[in-house]
């Protein structure tokens, strides 16, 4: 039996593993679809820099975490990761311009927060939370707490940041845990940092210094403001005061300095200046020694910081010694003495040096009034009496006469922490037999007074308000002092980290509480170490430090400021019980100023900001930004709009409402009805920095009534084209659906148009220049490609355009016109009846014209004539159309001018109608009303088209997007000119034939051609389309030209005669010009086209068979009289050469040079022209011409060379004309000119220039030649090669040391000659010539005409850095009204 159970235990046994492996295997199976299912979710990657404190700025946390994570469940990960407790940090967008932080509580996923999926980053920053340091957990802060802190084992950092996340960090904070274990946070540390401004580091170190000193800081304290005396703004104890106060109760973790620098009367700009620390010190104690006159604040400085030494000078043959007594603020202590290879290695031994006295001997004798005479003396500084508060400042900043550089010593200076100052009080003045004369106020004030005077100026009371003062009693009391002398503490190190050239202060500071370092490094602060200390001594640390330049760089002591050790008069800080009633009202009022400034960023926090756009009724499009609380409903939102919009004259509240709107699409998304009560931020998604949308305040008429609008439609701008007129209307909006048929599409536009949908053609937008028929009855909007917001043309008409081909349609040519035609400013030329009667005739351009133009026969006609004809021609075209006859295709015969088209004025007179030819930029076809252009149809009549198809030299259209103005297609007296064409058509474009319903004006402009650019003012040559007698060579093409009178409220009619044209950009300027040949007056090729640009620079166009396309509406196009180039033909400016005078370039002419013209015929046609323009009668053979680089003469063109071949030509070419006085000697390419100047010491006289023409680049052949036009001896010639630009001029003061004389090369091409071409300018002398000797008056006056002349010239160039600016406090409230300050 027990078998038998054994038996059936056995298979229960395994009946149930089955059980349990069958359920594994379901449980796996639900565990693996549940990973598929949240891998198919999409991801978020955020990245979390902790900005809360300075060793954790460069730390990030990623998290990787699926989209619908809620943002509560994000502030706990990064809670736990870093360990913080939650609620205590905020997490806001990376974004500085708006720091808005996310909800705590928000249940919102992060993908409707504005979190991007998809592996794009989203970078968080991690900040306080009201103004207070995020509580790090009780684990954490028990691992700190054990961490041992102090232990100097710990790696620590101070000073600028570092640049990545390991240098200058403790291990523990860049190890990937992310563990904050050493963080040491304001809560930490009690102490509040200083905002930098921008470059007030130094500020902010001396400021930190100050505030830890207690007995400056209690003194401020106990001061009173009487703000009946003074502006506090302007008042510096005050803000010194207060900013002191807000450092002690403030919970930020840093302050603004800019009140204090705006009482010092500085403005935003000296925020932007480097200063030094120690001048700041000193000047700042000055203004409060100003401003505390008459208080008991006095003689606080003096009190503080302010010691006594002994100026001597002791005869060593009598002992006879002259002193006088100095004071000082700080002492300052020489790194390296001048000359010197080695440094002082500490503070000891260099105040040792500072009194180290020197021998006057040799020429430096000293006169003895004992003796009478000169004899040697011993020169020196002795201590009498040191500070309280002792700075001693380390010349760190010294000057490289080497390299005529500022540098900075980095080199090793140590300084103990006990100051132990004994060795160097004067222990000899007792000694001293016999004094002279001293005075107690500074070395520039020297008088007379006796020994026992001392005695007065070094009393007891000195003693104890200033700190150790040794008089010259008795010595045995003198020893008595100077055994029982307390030494110093060191307690604040003024570090600086960078070069001469620029760098950061930051201070380090021992506090008096507890005796623990502090690095105030401006908003930061943060414990360290006495190693930490140890590390600004200097000296090489095998890295250049933060900051990176030119020169050395290192971070070490600048400054240290030591307390006297007494226990008798060392003070507390104090405490805020303790302050004064004045003080507590102060602290009261920083504290309800902070509380209020606290609920301002709460409520900066709950604000939405939005962009609000509105299509007022006077001002068009108007936008703002709405910035509406959370809370606020969307009834009080469209009130604030309403007001904001300044609506109240206008419209009444109840007929505006706010819509979701894409400024971008220009489409309207959707309306609010029936939520006027819904918060504002459950409509907009929450409080966020940007918005994916924006809002747009909508208007209507009271007897309108305000459509819906829902999510899904589309919104769509009908332009009704009406063909006889053809004028296109304004815009209707409509909306729709995508899944709409345009069968119902039609219906759809008929109910809001009026037109019949059975005979409606439609036609679709695109893209710009990308026209789509619409034929498909039940193709839906979305598959004929309709987005949010759309353009269509609509068109209703009984006529046989529909039988047509779209592409060959009347509707098709109105709308390519329509997309493509231009509005351009014409400013023609001032004519006179002597250039005209000068200039060729114009004529009609045509090689199968036998009709010329009205302006061919006789005198040509001026421009005011060509428009009076224009409008009598409308005048005859008006009384024949209300006669009732009509102009066709047929009557028009190609001979006919195509300026003998001309509208109708009828025009004029429907002007007004609300159905004007359309702008589609004009800001009302934005957002087009619900109702409708409803105006009668304009009476224009009809102009017929002629095949209107591309020329070959037609670019791409995507290059512009500009479009035709609204009074293109309708205005008053205009002559309206369609270009003649090639009659042979086009085919279209691959795949299409001439059924194809779709026709992308893109494609047709590229068959047949090859593609050009829009390069029309670069003048590198010109593909002319002119033949030598200024014909075209191809025939003319007809696209849209149109002209009108300027309107007489442009300035440019009051000056110069205008003209407005209307034209297709798609037009060659070879046509362009010929169109405009009538309102010129002379052929195209005698007039020249220059474009004028937004700076009113000009530039000419050139490109004939380029077309209009880089042109846009309103571009200003200047028309000037003159041969326009042909092909192989450029533009050259020419410029005289003057050696000899001051300025050495005179611009003369503008001329033209052909490619394969010799220099020679350049010169036969450039001669006459000089002779007219310029009146200069000038010999060929004695005329030269050559490159010009700037304004320095190059190499000499012969007569030989012909352009493109041997000289290089290229657009707005300038060249030199050089007048010989002798006929040209230069015949070879070989052949080397050089400009020579000879320099005479003995005169200090520059003389002429004379050209020398080598045959070869030797040195030797130069010397003879100098030699033979100078007469100095070979063995004597020295020479050197000018600087700088021509004619290199230099100081006859310094061309005699600067230039480098006499090379030792033999060739003018080798270094550091480099003489290769033409024009170098070569200096030289007489060696045995002795410089001139001045006198100091004669070299002064000598310098000043030397400034003066080289200022005229222009040619003298030096370095200049920038201008350091001084570093001024002013007293009266800024620098306007200080006399002084320069």
């Amino acid at each position: 039996m027990e078998m038998v159970s054994s038996e059936e235990n056995q298979f229960v046994s395994k009946e149930d593993a089955s059980w349990r492996c069958r359920q594994s295997l379901f449980d796996e199976m639900t565990r693996i679809s549940q990973i598929q299912k949240a891998a198919d979710e999409p991801r978020v990657l955020c990245i979390i820099q902790d900005v809360t404190c300075v060793k954790t700025v460069n730390e990030r946390l990623t998290f990787n975490l699926p989209g619908s994570t809620a943002l509560s469940k994000l502030y706990e990960d990064v809670a736990h990761k870093a360990g913080y407790v939650n609620g205590s940090f905020e997490l806001v967008w990376g974004n500085p311009q708006d720091m808005t932080p996310l909800e705590h509580s928000g249940e919102v996923s992060l993908l409707d927060s504005g979190f991007e999926p998809g592996g794009k980053r989203n970078f968080l920053q991690l900040t306080d939370k009201d103004g207070e340091q995020p509580h790090v957990t009780s684990d954490e802060s028990a691992a700190a707490d054990s961490s041992g802190l102090d232990d100097s084992s710990q790696e620590r950092f101070i000073g600028p940041l570092p640049r990545d996340g390991t240098v200058g960090c403790s291990g523990d904070c860049s190890t990937p845990s992310y563990s904050y274990t050493s963080i040491l946070s304001k809560s930490d540390t009690g102490y509040v940092g200083l905002v930098n401004q921008a470059m007030t580091c130094y500020l902010n170190s001396l400021l930190q210094t100050l505030y830890m000193t207690p007995e400056f800081r209690n003194a401020l304290y106990n001061w009173e403001f009487e703000e009946s005396e003074e502006d506090p703004v302007t008042s510096i104890p005050y803000q010194l005061q207060r900013l002191f106060v807000l450092l002690q109760t403030s919970k930020k973790r840093a302050i603004e300095t800019t009140d204090v620098t705006r009482s010092f009367g500085w403005d935003s700009s000296e925020a932007w200046q480097q200063h030094d620390v120690q001048e700041l010190c000193r000047v700042m104690f000055d203004a409060l020694e100003q401003k505390w006159k008459q208080t008991e604040q006095a003689d606080l400085i003096n009190q503080l910081y302010q010691g006594k030494l002994k100026d001597y000078v002791r005869c060593l043959e009598c002992g006879y010694e002259s002193w006088r007594i100095d004071t000082y603020l700080d002492i300052p202590l020489v790194i390296r003495p001048f000359g010197a290879s080695q440094a002082y290695g500490s503070v000891e031994e260099a105040l040792q040096a500072f009194i180290q006295p020197e021998t006057l001997d040799g020429p430096n004798q000293y006169f003895c009034e004992r003796c009478k005479k000169k004899c040697d003396a011993r020169k020196g500084l002795r201590f009498l009496h040191f500070p309280y508060l002792l700075m001693l400042q380390l010349k760190r900043f010294d000057f490289d006469y080497t390299t005529m550089h500022r540098i900075k010593l980095n080199e090793s200076m140590t300084f103990p922490e006990e100051l132990d100052m004994s060795p160097f009080i004067d222990v000899e003045d007792e000694k001293s037999p016999q004094t002279e004369s001293c005075t107690d106020s500074g070395a520039e004030n020297e008088g007379s007074c006796h020994s026992d005077q001392m005695s007065n100026d070094f009393s007891t009371e000195d003693c104890v308000d200033e700190g150790i003062c040794l008089d010259s009693t008795a010595s045995a009391e003198r020893v008595l002092k100077q055994k029982s002398l307390p030494s110093f503490e060191l307690f604040s190190v003024m570090v600086h980290s960078g070069s001469a050239a620029g760098g950061h202060y930051y201070a380090c500071i021992k506090s008096f509480t507890d005796g623990q370092w502090y690095s105030f490094n401006d908003q930061h602060v943060s414990k360290i170490t006495q190693e930490d200390i140890r590390k600004t001594y200097g000296g090489s640390s095998g890295s250049r430090g933060y900051y990176s330049s030119a020169f050395a760089s290192s971070t070490n002591a600048y400054m240290l400021i030591y307390r006297l050790k007494d226990p008798s008069r060392n003070a507390k800080y104090l405490a805020m019980d303790d302050f004064p009633e004045h003080l507590k009202s102060l602290v009261q009022k920083e504290k309800e100023s902070e509380e209020q400034e606290k609920k301002q960023r709460e409520i900066e926090r709950n604000t939405c900001k939005i962009k609000l756009f509105c299509m007022h009724p006077s001002k068009m499009m108007v936008e703002s930004k709405l910035e509406v609380h959370k809370d606020k409903t969307l009834r009080e939102a469209t009130e604030m709009a309403y007001k904001l919009m300044e609506l109240e004259e206008a419209v009444p509240l109840d007929c505006c409402r706010l819509v979701k709107y894409d400024e971008f699409h220009e489409y309207l998304e959707r309306s609010y009805e029936g939520e006027e009560d819904t918060p504002m931020g459950l409509l907009l998604g929450g409080v966020k920095s940007s918005y994916m949308f924006d809002l747009l305040l909508e208007t209507r008429r009271p007897e309108q009534v305000f459509l819906p609008y829902k999510p899904g439609e589309v919104m769509v701008k009908v332009h009704v084209v009406d063909l006889k007129t053809e004028t296109i209307a304004p815009p209707i909006s409509v909306r729709a659906y995508l899944n709409q048929t345009i069968t119902e599409f039609k219906q759809l536009i008929a109910q809001a148009t009026g037109l019949s949908a059975e005979s409606m053609r439609v036609v679709l937008e695109r893209c710009y220049n990308d026209l789509r028929l619409l034929y498909v009855p039940n193709k839906t909007l979305k598959a004929e490609g309709f987005f949010r917001s759309n353009k269509i043309f609509v068109e209703s008409s009984e006529s046989t355009d529909h039988q047509v081909a779209f592409t060959d349609s009347l509707l098709w040519k109105l709308l390519d016109r329509h997309g493509n035609t231009i509005r351009l400013l014409l400013l023609l030329p001032e004519q006179s009846p002597g250039t005209l009667a000068s200039r060729t005739i114009c004529q009609k351009v045509g090689s199968d014209s036998d009709v010329a133009f009205e302006g061919s026969k006789g005198n040509r006609k001026s421009v005011e004539a060509i428009l009076e004809e224009s409008t009598e021609k409308l005048k005859n075209l008006s009384l024949q159309q209300q006669q009732g006859s009509s102009t066709s295709d047929s009557q028009k015969s190609s001979d006919t001018s195509d300026f003998e088209l001309i509208e109708s004025p009828s025009q004029e007179a429907d002007s007004n109608s609300p159905c004007v030819a359309a702008d589609n930029r004009d800001l009302e076809n934005r957002i087009g009303g619900t109702t409708g252009c409803r105006g009668s149809a304009s009476s224009d009549p009809e102009t017929h088209f002629a095949s209107e198809e591309r020329s070959d030299s037609e670019v791409n259209n995507d290059r512009s997007t500009s479009s035709v103005d609204s009074d293109i297609l309708s205005s008053s007296h205009s002559s309206d000119t369609l270009c003649n064409a090639d009659s042979a058509p086009i085919q279209l474009a691959n795949g299409l034939d001439s059924h194809s319903i779709t026709s992308s004006r893109r494609s047709k402009a590229r068959e047949g051609k090859k593609e050009t650019w829009d390069t029309a003012e670069e003048d590198s040559g010109t593909d002319s389309e002119y033949d030598d007698n200024g014909k075209t060579k191809s025939k003319a093409q007809y696209l849209y030209f149109r002209t009108e009178p300027c309107s007489q409220d442009d300035s440019a009619c009051n000056t110069q005669k205008c003209l407005v044209v209307h034209v297709d950009k798609r037009i060659t300027l070879a046509a362009f010009k010929h169109n405009l040949e009538p309102y010129v007056g002379v052929i195209s090729s005698q007039f020249k086209v220059f474009r004028v640009y937004a700076n009113n620079q000009e530039f000419e166009s050139v490109r004939l068979n380029e077309t209009l396309s880089s042109f846009s509406d309103d571009n200003k196009i200047t028309i000037r009289l003159g041969r326009a180039l042909k092909k192989g033909e450029y533009r050259v400016k020419v410029y005289q050469l003057l050696v000899n005078e001051q300025e050495p370039c005179k611009f003369l002419v503008d001329t033209v040079f052909a490619k394969g013209m010799t220099v020679r015929q350049s010169k036969e046609e450039l001669l006459p022209l000089l002779r007219e323009q310029c009146k200069l009668d000038l010999n060929i053979d004695r005329v030269r011409l050559r490159k010009k680089t700037w304004k320095n003469p190059g190499t000499v063109f012969l007569d030989y060379h012909v352009y493109e071949e041997d000289i290089s030509i290229s657009s707005n070419w300038e060249v030199f004309l050089e007048i010989l006085n002798e006929h040209e000697k230069m015949k070879s390419m070989s052949q080397l000119a050089i400009l020579t100047r000879k320099w005479s010491p003995s005169t200090m006289k520059l003389g002429s220039f004379q050209e020398v023409i080598l045959e070869s680049s030797n040195v030797e052949e130069l010397k003879e030649k100098l030699s033979e036009i100078s007469g100095i001896h070979l063995d004597n010639l020295e020479f050197a090669k000018g600087r700088g630009t021509f004619p290199c001029d230099i100081s006859v003061l310094e061309i005699h040391q600067d230039l480098d004389w006499n090379p030792k090369v033999s060739a003018l091409n080798m270094w550091p000659l480099y003489i290769c071409d033409d024009g170098a300018v070569v200096f030289y002398r007489d060696s045995t010539e002795e410089p001139m000797e001045l006198s100091e008056d004669e070299r002064n006056e000598l310098m000043k005409k030397e400034s003066s002349r080289l200022l005229k010239t222009g040619h003298r160039v030096s370095y200049s850095p920038r201008k350091e600016k001084a570093l001024k406090i002013y007293l009266d409230g800024g620098p306007a009204k200080d006399p002084g300050q320069d």
